[in-house]
């Protein structure tokens, strides 16, 4: 199977070219909106159409860099067949997921949404492959959620740890992300095993594990990790915010440009630059209490108490204080972009205090 040769568009059921096409689930979602902005002018140079699935209609922003907006669920398999009917579709960027904190309280339905949703998109993406031959680039967005460290002494000794240590997550959510990167393997490499007309490699997977996400343009919506960036937003809108941490809770974290970049930058690597699947990546590893003290000096008169949530804070123990992201730069050139002061002063503060002006 090519792995780089152009891909022509394939007939639809009634004949015609199906015109070529990215798809991206969750695209309302913190990082859709910064990545279909890019991905939009990336489809332009080609002549690809950006299609979206979210389960809400798109914002006025976010509509206009896409082609078609399906509205529904990632778990309808007869959406996924109506797309592919329609377009012949060459990359998928499957943002869509139920989140950490809400996945707790409803875990069945976030295996549904996050494993089986994220099957039906495997499985379209080698149906793909198998159409135009040639492998379907596929990005997977996971999370530091996948680690699961047992006790917050083994938190602290660990330090700084890699891709293949500590993954027994001890969320739904977690276990999910683990799940479609395993998934993601073996759709890679060995789907079908047995299968007579079996396609060799048809999905070229890449994921990355990312650290918390903090967004300067959109309200965070349920990760254990927005203490962060709601505690940013509370201080602008000059809101109390009581975080539900504990002033020393530590783990890892990124802007929301410098995650995009790094999708971009993943999806755009040589192939046989890569040595593995999945990869970590993160700029910079603050405390809680660091987070306040940065929003206080940004912010005068800045509320912020700490009450920690005893299981939120569980959760937020069983992940590392930091992460190795040497095979990301070494492989693909991941670099960050900021420091958490440079983070604050040149991203952060501006535009969020532009927002609650």
């Amino acid at each position: 199977m090519s792995d780089s040769s152009p891909v022509a568009p394939s007939p639809s059921p009634s004949g015609a070219r199906r015109p070529l096409a990215v798809l991206v689930t969750g695209a309302g979602g913190e990082m859709g909106h910064g990545l279909l902005a890019e991905l939009s002018k990336r489809a332009k140079r080609s002549d690809l159409h950006v299609v979206a699935i979210d389960v809400r209609e798109l914002d006025d922003a976010s509509r206009k860099h896409v082609h078609q907006v399906a509205v529904g669920d990632i778990c309808d398999r007869s959406l996924i067949d109506r797309l592919q009917a329609q377009y012949e579709i060459v990359e998928i960027f499957h943002l869509a997921a139920l989140l950490s904190t809400r996945g707790e309280y409803v875990p069945e339905t976030a295996h549904q949404v996050n494993v089986v949703g994220t099957v039906n998109l495997l499985r379209l993406a080698a149906d793909e492959a198998r159409s135009h031959g040639q492998r379907v680039k596929f990005f997977f967005p996971s999370s530091i959620a996948a680690y699961g460290l047992p006790n917050l002494a083994t938190k602290r000794a660990a330090g700084t740890v890699s891709e293949d240590q500590f993954l027994e997550a001890h969320t739904m959510y977690g276990v999910n992300k683990r799940e479609g990167e395993l998934l993601g393997n073996y759709y890679a490499n060995h789907y079908k095993k047995l299968a007579k007309d079996r396609l060799d490699r048809p999905i070229d997977f890449r994921s990355i594990r990312f650290p918390g996400i903090i967004s300067a343009d959109t309200v965070p919506s349920g990760g254990t990790s927005d203490y962060g960036p709601e505690m940013i937003h509370a201080g602008a809108a000059g809101k109390p915010y009581a975080c539900f941490v504990r002033p020393d809770a530590k783990i890892p974290f990124m802007t929301m440009p410098e995650a995009i970049d790094a999708v971009l930058r993943l999806i755009d690597a040589p192939a046989e630059k890569l040595t593995r699947m999945v990869y970590n990546v993160t700029s910079f590893s603050p405390s809680a209490e660091d987070f306040a003290n940065l929003v206080r000096g940004a912010f005068p008169g800045a509320q912020i108490t700490f009450n920690p949530d005893l299981q939120r804070q569980s959760i937020v123990d069983s992940w590392p204080e930091d992460i190795d992201d040497s095979a990301a730069r070494r492989d693909w050139g991941w670099t960050p972009a900021h420091t958490l002061k440079s983070a604050f002063e040149e991203y952060l503060v501006p535009r969020i205090r532009a927002r609650y002006r």
